[in-house]
């Protein structure tokens, strides 16, 4: 017989979710990691399984920089490199890899026990193992964004890569919502009328301007109008609409893409203070909190890896910030429903 969601097994569930998330937000921090320093190109080769053994010799590792000296990346940008400055950019590509492996069996293993065990309600089976797939599409979409970078142009599609970002967080954001919804105290403290439908939406912005973060570190225009608040001294750059037809600016103008990113920081600015305020005094209170000041704190490393010309450890806490910006919002949101999962 299925078990309720009264029943002890339902925190150790939630648990387990929050960990699969915790493996997430480690993923996505060393993928900024492998982006930022260019080591994601250094494995020419996609091998889901002999792909997790590392080289353990001297000809393996002369076997692996053979294969990487022929590619674009190395012949246009590293063309200097040796054996050792290319054993430190596939440490990292191999560690993103790893760890995009292991939080599969993270995930499978515990979810084939609660659900032999039957310890899941249908419902949040059929969930969980919609998020499985996700996490196989996961890693086919890396390697499919790795295979942009391994032509003429030694740079991944920023597409790609947006969309492997937004997967990514889709995942994590699917394991933190369902992990708090089962560790959540029903309460009959009334909230406020629509309040529930803003979290949600704040909590949609914060993963909108996240992508909008990819795309502006897929076309480096964090290099760009490294000025704040102003871009170059305009509100609006000349150049925002250079490109025909207007609609291209959007996804190929470095100066449009990094208007539209701050443009969600300055739309946030407003809505997250006001959120803050109007859940104050509610049980959300707490998770506001969290969310108001994580927003402050993402806020000065967005600005300071801008004027600073992204020097890679705020590049790498600003991406780090995002997740956990929107892990506050997911959990501000959570605490406002007024529904308990079962």
């Amino acid at each position: 017989m299925t078990k309720s969601g009264s029943d002890p097994d339902f925190p150790a569930v939630a648990a387990w979710l929050l960990v699969c998330a915790a493996f997430t937000f480690a993923v996505v921090v060393v993928g900024g990691i492998t982006r930022l320093t260019e080591s994601g190109l250094s494995m020419v080769e996609w091998q889901p399984l002999i792909g997790a053994v590392p080289p353990l010799s001297q000809s393996d590792w002369e076997a692996l920089f053979a294969k990487y000296r022929e590619t674009p990346q190395f012949q246009r940008v590293f063309s200097g490199m040796d054996l050792a400055g290319f054993k430190g950019i596939f440490w990292w590509e191999y560690l993103h890899r790893l760890l995009g492996r292991t939080i599969g069996l993270v995930f499978l293993l515990p979810f084939l026990f609660f659900y032999l065990k039957n310890r899941l309600s249908k419902p949040l089976a059929w969930k969980l193992a919609g998020v499985f797939v996700l996490g196989g599409l996961q890693g086919a979409l890396g390697w499919y964004m790795v295979k942009s970078g391994l032509v003429d142009d030694p740079r991944v599609s920023h597409f790609r890569l947006t969309a492997h970002l937004g997967l990514a967080l889709l995942i994590f954001a699917a394991e933190f919502w369902l992990a708090l919804s089962l560790l959540r105290v029903r309460s009959w403290m009334p909230v406020p009328a629509g309040l529930a439908r803003y979290a949600l939406a704040v909590a949609t912005l914060v993963f909108v301007m996240a992508l909008s973060g990819g795309f502006v570190a897929g076309l480096r225009a964090g290099h760009a109008y490294n000025s704040f608040p102003l871009m170059n001294g305009h509100v609006v750059p000349p150049e925002t609409f250079m490109l025909e037809p207007w609609w291209r600016n959007f996804f190929w103008n470095v100066a449009t893409v990094q208007l539209v990113h701050r443009a969600f920081f300055w739309l946030l600015l407003v809505l997250i203070p006001l959120l803050w305020w109007r859940a104050r005094r509610t049980l959300a209170k707490s998770a506001a909190h969290h969310l108001l000041g994580m927003f402050a704190i993402q806020a000065a490393l967005g600005i300071s890896t801008l004027l600073l010309i992204v020097p890679v450890p705020l590049a790498v806490l600003h991406q780090a910030g995002a997740v956990l910006l929107l892990a506050a919002a997911i959990w501000t949101a959570q605490c406002l429903q007024s529904r308990h999962l079962q």
